[in-house]
């Protein structure tokens, strides 16, 4: 089971990840480099196959921000829910 402190610590920076993921990348205008990449060379991307459940980090119909904080909830459950279940069997 995860500590009450480790719980907390998780969900702060689940909760502060979008001045980092979102709106600091927008201060700085940070862009991904192998997107600068394939611009540099003339590539251009393509439909995708299958978009992800949570496309870019984002939720339809929510802000990025909270779009983003909410990706973040569900990808910290989908990588503790197993381990707490396995702690909870020994």
């Amino acid at each position: 089971m995860v500590s009450r402190k480790a719980l907390t610590v998780i969900i702060f920076l689940v909760v502060v990840s979008p001045l980092f993921g979102v709106i600091g990348a927008e201060v700085v205008g940070y862009r991904e480099p192998l997107e600068v990449a394939a611009e540099a060379v003339g590539l251009t991307e393509g439909e995708p196959i299958w978009r992800g459940i949570l496309p870019d980090y984002t939720v339809p119909g929510l802000p990025d921000v909270v779009g983003y904080i909410v990706a973040g909830f569900a990808g910290v459950t989908v990588l503790l829910a197993p381990a707490a279940l396995r702690g909870r069997r020994k």
